[in-house]
């Protein structure tokens, strides 16, 4: 039989590259520590580079070799070691789900927070599956039906995440959408819409979500620039953020770009209606379909 590679999942690459700079940082070489290890040489090389599995307890040891002693630190590479080979529950949905949204819903599981400013679309995580299944069609239009159908019960089930995480707490979730987004409508199914607002004021009742309107008479701001998500995650993994666009996504990490972005948001923020003017807006656009 053919040997099988291991697939280097976002997890892996993100776990190998903690354990170089930690490496790095210690000041030593691959050969130092795989004979301190007693491993063969290429054995480090393949780990840093995602391309080979490492128990948790031997990246706890690396991380002793390299001094790093920090609990918060030792308790997050053990999990991201024990973890980076599991397969997410997208992996059922094959191919259908592009690589780079792979990534993306694997950040999305392991993430503690995620902010959002969507100015031309209700955010994934908040869309009726009707909804979803029109976005779908209208922006992957390169796709069959039933790959349209696959991609849009990806987004609805992705939504668990802000209710239920196997013990983990939900997933705090802020979102902040332009006021022109909930003036929509589709030809195809007029009550559309009307369904996606309701379901949209029911999720901002919950109390890991947070959502606010940009108004038509908005200062400008950052966000004209479009579309950008603000994804964080426990100590000590940094934040990361995301960029859409038809084909997919792309991540920013680092500092500096990351601490523009967070700057970008909290001005967006000082735009927007507060959350009480927010939902009074949604109910008086979803009162005009009655």
């Amino acid at each position: 039989m053919p040997t099988v590679l291991p697939v280097p999942t976002l997890r892996r690459r993100r776990l190998g590259e903690a354990l170089r700079r930690f490496r790095k940082e210690a000041g030593m070489s691959g050969d130092q520590v795989t004979e301190i290890m007693g491993w063969d040489r290429s054995k480090l090389s393949k780990i840093e580079n995602a391309k080979a599995h490492i128990k948790p307890t031997e990246a706890s040891k690396l991380l002793g070799i390299y001094g790093v002693d920090s609990p918060d630190i030792l308790m997050a590479i053990e999990a991201l070691a024990r973890d980076a080979s599991k397969r997410g529950w997208w992996q059922t949905y094959g191919d259908v789900v592009a690589a780079n949204y792979k990534d993306y819903l694997s950040l999305e599981s392991d993430a503690d927070s995620t902010r959002i400013y969507s100015p031309n679309l209700i955010p994934g995580l908040l869309q009726t599956g009707a909804y979803a299944r029109e976005i779908v069609a209208a922006t992957a239009f390169w796709l069959a039906p039933d790959e349209v159908n696959a991609l849009a019960e990806v987004r609805k089930a992705r939504q668990a995440v802000l209710t239920a995480r196997n013990g983990r707490s939900p997933l705090s979730f802020w979102a902040v959408i332009h006021e022109a987004v909930l003036h929509q409508r589709f030809a195809s199914e007029p009550m559309l819409m009307r369904e996606q607002l309701r379901h949209l004021l029911d999720m901002a009742v919950l109390p890991n979500v947070t959502v606010q309107i940009m108004p038509m008479s908005m200062t400008p701001n950052p966000g004209m620039m479009g579309l950008f998500e603000i994804v964080r995650f426990p100590h000590p993994w940094p934040t990361v953020i995301n960029l859409e666009n038809m084909r997919g996504g792309s991540f920013v990490e680092g500092t500096d770009e990351v601490a523009d972005f967070e700057t970008a948001f909290d001005r967006i923020l000082a735009t927007a209606l507060p959350v009480d003017d927010s939902r009074e807006t949604i109910k008086k656009i979803m009162e005009k379909d009655d």
